[in-house]
Parts: C-alpha cells; sequence; structure tokens
C-alpha cells in the first residue's frame, strides 16, 4: 500500500480491483479541512479516463508490472496485434486500450508492452518516431515575423503542424509525449 501524496505521472495503482495509471496529478489544500489530491486515472483494462479524488492520508494497493518487448503486427480493427519478441507468442490489445498510442503504431515497430499477472495492459512508446508525410499543402513564404507552421497528415493518420519547407514523401520525427513536430529526417 502507498499513500495517495506519492502518486505521480505515470504511476500504476490498483483500486477497486482495477488497475489505473496516473495521467495528471494535482494536490490541494484549503484554507480549512483536510487536503486533498485530484487524479485524473486511465483504466489499463478498459481504456476509460476518469478522474479520482482522494483525502490525504487514504492509501492505494502499489502494483508491479512486467515489461516485455514486442512488435507491433497489424491491426483487424477492433484488435491490434503484437508478437512477444522472446517466445513468438502473438498477444492482441483492444482499440480502447491503445487509443492514445495508434497514431504512433507503424508496422514492424518494437515497443515495451506492459503486464500484470500475466495480462497485456499497456504499451510504452518510444520517445520519437518516423513517419512519413502523406498530404501537405505547398509552403508559401510570406512576411513573418516567427516560424510559420502548416498542418501536414502523416502516414498513420495523424496531422501535426509542420514547417514550411516540409514536402510531401519526407520523413519526419514527431515526439510522442505530445505529438508535436521534432525534425525533418529525409
Amino acid at each position: 500500500m502507498i499513500p495517495v501524496t506519492d502518486l505521480r505521472r505515470g504511476v500504476v495503482f490498483e483500486l477497486d480491483g482495477e488497475i489505473y495509471r496516473v495521467l495528471e496529478y494535482s494536490h490541494h489544500k484549503p484554507g480549512r479541512g483536510n487536503a486533498y489530491i485530484r487524479t485524473r486515472v486511465r483504466n489499463l483494462r478498459t481504456g476509460a479516463v476518469v478522474e479520482k479524488t482522494f483525502i490525504s492520508g487514504d492509501r492505494v494497493q502499489d502494483v508491479r508490472l512486467d515489461h516485455r518487448t514486442v512488435q507491433y503486427l497489424y491491426s483487424d480493427g477492433t484488435l491490434y496485434h503484437f508478437m512477444d519478441t522472446e517466445t513468438y507468442e502473438e498477444i492482441a490489445l483492444p482499440r480502447e486500450v491503445l487509443e492514445d498510442v495508434i497514431p504512433y503504431l507503424v508496422e514492424n515497430m518494437t515497443l515495451e508492452m506492459s503486464f500484470y499477472e500475466g495480462e497485456p495492459l499497456d504499451i510504452e512508446l518510444p520517445t520519437t518516431v518516423d513517419l512519413e508525410v502523406v498530404h501537405t499543402e505547398p509552403g508559401v513564404k510570406g512576411d513573418t515575423a516567427s516560424a510559420a507552421t502548416k498542418p501536414a497528415t502523416l502516414s498513420t493518420g495523424l496531422v501535426v503542424q509542420v514547417p514550411l519547407f516540409v514536402d510531401v514523401g519526407d520523413i519526419v520525427r514527431i515526439d510522442t509525449r505530445d505529438g508535436s513536430y521534432v525534425t525533418r529526417v529525409q
């Protein structure tokens, strides 16, 4: 058991039989009464994002996850299929659980998958991923005081703001933490 004051972004805990990962955390101390901790958490089994509020002094069950290296194979629309690189076992996760990471998945990509008591829960993306630009308008330089950007649609369907010099067919590096453009690779 850990006190709720130890909850931070990325911490995984169990509450009422469900496994949660903390997405956002804030500590509030009103003038009177107990402090409370407001969290935004993702249920790792269903993918649902909910807000949970705890009173200072509450405790939750900490969870130790196992991690295995997997390779993303394909999607059949509702399930995303991965292969364990050591055992060659195929593992499928539902679309709802992976909702936030789908725009960054590229076939044959190597990732880390989290398991709890043998049950696959979540995948961890690398910090950056390289994707191809499939559509963008031609960049027209004008009188700009700062760096100008334009929207670009990438091979996975993700739309990001890129500099004017990026064209269709270019490979760009995207930060998976916030979905922002990092650099042009090719």
